[in-house]
């Protein structure tokens, strides 16, 4: 009976044994802790160790007490908690971020290998230099990639296409050279691929097509040579293009012409070449676009009106021809047109004054004729406009004084006639004014002294006479000026823009003087310019015809040399003696044309009067006291001051 309790008994405690050795495990482990999830524990921080270590050693390769003082949270065997890191669930790290930090020194110390998990690396506007390391095409998970504005140099590795997961690739602003590897056309989830402002050659590799998902490709300021890929946007995504500053020849890629998505469209300075009229299609989004300094030609169309987003126009110096189109004015969003130095013609078209929100309008080197639309005083939020080098006329307007924010203003070498619009002095931020190359004449108006932020000024090259208006004294932040080559006088201001101007910005004027390089002192000049008017005086010589309405008759040609400073206005010589056709004598013993009489005829021989000049003289037109209308030109004085001989004289006559 004992021997049969025992035994239950007995298992009992074998049973009760092995539950209370089995407590330590059970309270060691949560329950549905397996074996695996063991394992799997100790593999996780050994790789949070390895992690720490490659971290921990990139850190003691960087170069500088910056470096090292801004790491200074990395410690410990955890990264997770370090500055810049950022681990997933797991624990290991997924986010390696540094951006704008200026740390200083390479990639070359950083193993790759210990981060299977890292999703993104970030080290953007740093200080880094030397190589992309090979090794790199191990970050196999990576989807972001900023490794731009440092310096980092040599070319972009082969394997850099084994980044198949890869959303963003930035590697802008470095010195990096050679060519894009083929394999980038691996990375078909890549939405956006930033090369531009590096040192990359060779021609763009065509496997660049094969990145259907490409929404932002940004190629500029590089050395690439060659077409541009044929096959871009061909799945309609492409929404920011760029490739300007390269030498890229041949046409704008076909498959471009139906991206209806692009946005933003650079490709200036290259050589391209092609048709606008037809490689250019729709793009209903449009924003920006520039495609000067190419060799495009053909014509712009009325398809242009219907960008309706479009807020920047640029494409000069092409080889386009043909009219401005009117529809351009439906593109009401536009905020700049530049089409300068192409082949255009045709007058400025109204329809650009509905364009309200316009600040930048450049048309110079065209062959535009016609005036400056009325229409123009509506861009009130004009700030530059350039109408440079075109063949326009007329009448500055009156009314462009309205557009009171211009900044540069730019009408040289047209011509416009008549005298500067008092109006200009309204446009009080105008910090650029060049008229020069024109017709304009009469005075400065005085009105242009309150351009107080006037920094530049140039009215050479026209018939502006006069003094200088006191007025000018105000233009305190004037630097350059040029008046050279106009019929002005008197002193010029005493403001450091005149002072410090050179001789060639005064030359070829009536009398100006003033303290300025190779200009005469005004008190010299004062005490001087009566004796000079004396000598000239000597021998002003005449020669009248007469006039018929606007027509230059030439029935006689009788000149006079008279000394008007003597007490008796003698006659010294008259070289013919001949009864006009309409009944007027010039000269001869019937009437005796006083100097004086001149004078007054010709208002002091103003410039107003003034007909035409010549190698030896001006002419000018002259009512005399019996009516009739007559030429009287003065000859040029000697720079000797000496009579004309007499041979010379004649020869004019």
């Amino acid at each position: 009976m004992m021997s049969f309790l025992q035994k239950p008994f007995s298992k009992f405690l074998q049973v009760l044994f092995f539950l209370l050795m089995c407590i330590p495990s059970f309270f060691a482990f949560p329950p549905n802790f397996s074996a695996t999830s063991f394992g799997a524990v100790k593999y996780v921080a050994a790789e949070d160790n390895k992690e720490a270590e490659a971290l921990l050693k990139w850190k003691a390769s960087l170069d500088d007490n910056h470096s090292q003082s801004v790491l200074s949270s990395w410690v410990g065997s955890s990264p997770c908690k370090w500055l810049g890191i950022t681990c997933d669930n797991s624990g290991s790290v997924a986010d390696f971020s540094l951006p704008n930090f200026g740390l200083r020194g390479t990639l070359h110390s950083f193993n790759f290998s210990f981060f299977p998990n890292l999703l993104t690396i970030n080290l953007g506007n740093n200080s880094l230099y030397g190589t992309i390391p090979l090794e790199i095409g191990l970050l196999t998970s990576l989807n972001f990639l900023y490794l731009d504005k440092n310096n980092l140099t040599s070319r972009i590795p082969f394997s850099i296409g084994n980044l198949r997961n890869l959303f963003i690739l930035n590697l802008k602003d470095n010195k990096l050279s050679g060519s894009i590897p083929s394999s980038i056309g691996n990375m078909t989830l890549l939405s956006r691929l930033h090369l531009n402002n590096n040192n990359l050659s060779g021609s763009v590799p065509r496997e660049i097509g094969q990145l259907e998902s490409l929404v932002e490709l940004k190629l500029s300021s590089n050395n690439f040579t060659g077409h541009l890929p044929r096959d871009l946007c061909l799945d309609g995504l492409l929404v920011n293009f760029t490739a300007a500053n390269n030498h890229f020849s041949g046409p704008i890629p076909k498959s471009l012409r139906n991206c209806t998505s692009l946005f933003r469209f650079r490709l200036d300075w290259n050589q391209l070449t092609g048709n606008i009229s037809e490689d250019f299609g729709p793009y209903p989004n449009l924003n920006y676009v520039d495609l000067s300094h190419n060799y495009l030609y053909g014509e712009l169309t009325w398809k242009w009106g219907g960008f309706h987003n479009l807020a920047s126009l640029k494409l000069s110096n092409n080889n386009i021809s043909g009219e401005i189109p009117s529809e351009l004015g439906k593109a009401t969003g536009l905020q700049m047109i530049d089409l300068s130095s192409n082949l255009l013609k045709g007058t400025i078209p109204k329809e650009l004054g509905q364009l309200k929100a316009l600040y930048n309008l450049t048309l110079h080197n065209n062959y535009l004729f016609g005036v400056i639309p009325f229409e123009i005083q509506m861009l009130s939020q004009l700030r530059a406009l350039n109408l440079a080098s075109n063949n326009l006329g007329g009448s500055i307007p009156k009314k462009l004084g309205q557009c009171s924010n211009l900044l540069q203003l730019n009408l040289s070498h047209n011509k416009f006639i008549g005298s500067i619009p008092s109006e200009i002095g309204s446009l009080h931020f105008l910090g650029d004014l060049d008229l020069s190359g024109n017709l304009l004449a009469g005075e400065i108006p005085s009105q242009i002294g309150q351009l107080k932020q006037l920094e530049t000024m140039n009215l050479s090259h026209n018939k502006l006479s006069g003094l200088i208006p006191t007025a000018f004294v105000d233009l305190v932040s004037l630097t350059t000026i040029d008046i050279s080559y106009n019929e002005l006088e008197g002193p010029i201001p005493k403001i450091k823009g005149f002072n410090e101007a050179p001789f060639e910005a005064f030359m070829n004027n009536s009398g100006l003087c003033g303290n300025a390089s190779g200009l005469k002192p005004c008190t010299l000049l004062t005490s001087s310019s009566k004796v000079a008017k004396r000598k000239s005086n000597k021998i002003v010589i005449l020669i009248l015809v007469p006039l018929l309405g606007s027509l230059l008759l030439l029935p006689i040609m009788v000149g006079c040399l008279y000394f008007p400073n003597r007490k008796r206005r003698e006659r010294i010589s008259c070289l013919g003696e001949r009864q006009s056709p309409h009944g007027f004598v010039v000269c001869g013993h019937e009437e005796e044309i006083l100097h004086e009489k001149i004078i007054q005829a010709t208002n002091n021989f103003n410039f107003n009067n003034c007909i035409g000049k010549g190698g030896y003289g001006i002419v000018y037109r002259a009512m005399l006291p019996t009516g009739q209308v007559v030429a009287v030109k003065k000859l040029h004085p000697s720079r000797d001051g000496e009579l004309m001989n007499l041979g010379t004289f004649r020869n004019e006559i």
